[in-house]
């Protein structure tokens, strides 16, 4: 049973959350939104959750019959059988317009017959939760924005002291946004629903207002699943501190570590750019995989390839990501760029990190999760965020961008990423000798200091990775048709770092 001064939980997790337990225990809410924003599914959720509770639960129907919330109930696995279903559609008679006045009496003090009727059903029944569904239905019947005012007024003096939490639900067909009843209101809570020009809708909701209480602010990316909706609220790195070994992850590549300046440091984000086919998802295979040697586990959200596919072409160059998968320390997750709102992908992140006990992972790539996302505004931002949140957990996150363009100049970065990662490595083609050549090197490192050479990689069926020596006798690499310089010194440095 819930205490005397416990929140009243909703029985959605991410809007306890962000709600930071639940709704004030016996005040009047605003749950508002256009038709199909999944108000009546919150509703119910929030009286099964006090059913489970052993709190008794009422919902006054003037829109919808039994059968209607039965079947909404259904379609999520619900059974509402213990649920007070209070009906009061209108009949026939009320439906002529001389008699649609007359619901709500003109006098100031007396209610309707029709309210009246509500508030003694609630008197017999004493329910601790009450849904009303919905306000436009009695602004219509009202016809007279006074009118109204005074009914919902009514309605909450008549529920003060009496022990009970009140969702008012609404529509928002009217003309224009009724401030007024935002007022009255002890909180509100807007749904939206938005249609993107491909893919999936988008739900979000805002907590526009809590009385007396701290809640988390801005908009809340949800989805609606069968077992009811499902929020995700907005992360907030700050609020996300672990403590965590400081010891560096290496790639099991001896001379790739050795130009890393030992590897990469716990809490950091390395951006591996280059163009499509130089290695970039190779090298961050190799990174989890070798955290898996380890007995680390790291997780793979990959936009662009296939599960199979990544399979087939890490065991292709002796890197096992089957057998990291198979012992359960690595988890390959392929995002579906059409059904994917930012904060489910946050969601999904949060999850492996904190119940999982990731400790790599790779998103592959940054194209992809700006593509999946085409309208969604500072996803840069939210990106910062995540990695913030990330360094804090200790992981060590490998971002993907695939540059367009093969050589030289040419090359463009379709995301700008590199002042976010700590880390930057670049590969790039280059002409020598008749053959298409990699080139590899980090051009920055804020957690230390790193080697400054350019050194050629390859890829080998059986032999898996290899960096060569500094490229020390080629000038030009990045151009893509370096120069030989003769007489030139083997040697290299490592660079101070910053």
């Amino acid at each position: 049973m819930r205490g005397k001064h416990d929140p009243v939980a909703t029985g959605i997790a991410g809007l306890d959350n962000i709600l930071g337990g639940g709704f004030t225990a016996d005040r009047l809410y605003l749950i508002e939104g256009d038709p199909g924003a999944s108000k009546t599914t919150l509703a119910v959720q929030f009286l099964l959750e006090g059913r489970r509770l052993g709190e008794k639960g009422m919902y006054v129907s003037l829109s919808e019959t039994r059968e209607e919330l039965a079947g909404v109930a259904g379609s999520h696995g619900w059974d509402i059988q213990g649920l007070s279903i209070y009906e009061l559609l209108p009949s026939n008679e009320s439906l002529n317009p001389e008699n649609q006045s007359r619901l709500f009496h003109p006098s100031d003090v007396e209610l309707s017959d029709t309210t009246r009727s509500i508030l003694e059903q609630v008197e017999r029944e004493a329910p601790s939760r009450v849904v009303f569904d919905s306000l436009s239905e009695m602004r219509l019947l009202a016809q007279h924005p006074l009118r109204y005012r005074r009914q919902v007024l009514a309605l909450k003096q008549f529920f003060i002291g009496r022990r009970c939490t009140v969702l008012l639900l609404d529509d928002r067909t009217a003309a224009d946004n009724d401030l007024q009843l935002h007022s009255l209101a002890h909180g509100v809570i807007t749904l939206q629903h938005m249609a993107q020009e491909y893919g999936a809708e988008r739900r979000r909701l805002r907590v526009m207002k809590m009385r007396g209480s701290a809640f988390r602010g801005g908009y809340h990316d949800f989805v609606i699943r069968s077992g009811g909706l499902e929020v995700f609220p907005r992360l907030v790195a700050a609020e996300h501190h672990q403590r965590y070994a400081t010891q560096p992850l290496t790639s099991g590549v001896a001379e790739l570590d050795q130009l890393l300046g030992g590897g990469l440091d716990r809490g950091t984000s390395a951006l591996l750019m280059g163009p499509a086919g130089s290695g970039k998802s190779t090298i961050a295979s190799q990174f989890a995989c070798e955290a898996a040697r380890r007995g680390e586990k790291s997780a793979v959200f990959t936009f662009d390839e296939g599960i199979a596919t990544l399979v087939a072409r890490s065991q292709g160059l002796a890197i096992d990501v089957k057998g990291a998968m198979d012992r359960g320390l690595l988890k390959v997750q392929q995002i579906d760029p059409g059904e994917l709102s930012p904060g489910q992908f946050v969601h999904a992140i949060r999850n492996v990190v904190e119940r999982e006990n990731v400790r790599v992972v790779v998103i592959d790539s940054l194209n992809g999760y700006l593509n999946a996302m085409p309208e969604e505004r500072f996803l840069t931002i939210q990106l910062h965020e995540l990695l913030t949140y990330l360094a804090q957990q200790g992981v060590v996150t490998l971002m993907v961008v695939a540059q367009q363009g093969l050589l030289g100049n040419a090359m463009q970065t379709p995301v700008d990423a590199s002042y976010i990662a700590d880390t930057v490595i670049v590969l790039r083609y280059f002409e020598a000798a008749g053959k298409l050549r990699r080139a590899v090197s980090v051009v920055k490192k804020r957690s230390g200091p790193h080697e400054d050479a350019l050194r050629e990689i390859t890829f080998h069926a059986r032999g898996g990775i290899r960096v060569g020596e500094p490229l020390a006798r080629y000038h030009g690499v990045f151009t893509g048709v370096p120069i030989v310089m003769k007489d030139m010194p083997d040697s290299h440095e490592r660079h101070p770092g910053p």
